[in-house]
């Protein structure tokens, strides 16, 4: 059986993989968009050092199915996507929900060419932590290192997990002043953020 990494170079170079489901790349959950934030302690990379199949920023330009995409360190990235590669943007989405302006994390193969091919895109998500200093008209607000921000309860979407419950679609469990961390996609150049998932540790 081909690995993950031989499916995908296929998908880019035309060999047939396009026929390939996101379930068969072991397709990834957002949590997952932070798991190594971009650098990597594996056997081929000294430890701290970038991850050369990781890379994160703003999208500036799509063209076909390549997103042109500028770093934070303004170092451009080409990423490709193919028929095996997932999109989070809140939730599972097609490659046309992709914008310029939006900010990404991506995972994959990078080819010879320099070219990263997708397995994972993450679509302006976003991981922040704070207490909430207000709850109205379906939106928290949450104090996040002296900054405020909007965070929206998007029905049928956004869910809260407690240490000791299952995930629900009931938020109405989280109170003012408590503490929360919530995963999201953020709404770009604004301080508003559209809520996948609240973690509240009681």
């Amino acid at each position: 059986m081909r690995s993950r990494r031989d499916l995908l170079k296929s998908a880019v170079l035309g060999g047939g993989a396009g026929v390939v489901a996101a379930t068969a790349l072991g397709s990834l959950g957002p949590e997952a968009a932070f798991a190594t934030s971009g650098t990597t302690s594996g056997p081929d990379l000294e430890p701290g050092t970038p991850d050369p199949d990781f890379a994160e920023g703003r999208i500036r330009s799509i063209k076909d199915n390549t997103l042109f995409v500028l770093g934070s360190n303004m170092v451009f990235h080409r990423i490709r996507v193919v028929d095996g590669t997932s999109l989070w943007k809140l939730g599972p989405v097609p490659f046309d929900q992709a914008k310029p302006g939006d900010g990404l994390y991506a995972r994959g193969v990078r080819m010879p060419d320099g070219l990263l091919a997708a397995e994972s895109v993450w679509l302006n998500i976003v991981n922040i932590k704070g207490h909430i200093t207000n709850i109205k008209d379906q939106t928290l607000h949450l104090d996040h290192n002296g900054q405020e921000v909007l965070c929206h309860v998007v029905a049928g979407k956004s869910v809260a997990i407690r240490s000791d419950a299952p995930p629900s679609a009931d938020l109405s469990m989280l109170k003012v002043s408590q503490h929360v961390q919530i995963l999201g996609a953020w709404r770009p150049d604004t301080n508003e953020v559209d809520i996948a998932t609240v973690f509240s540790p009681h």
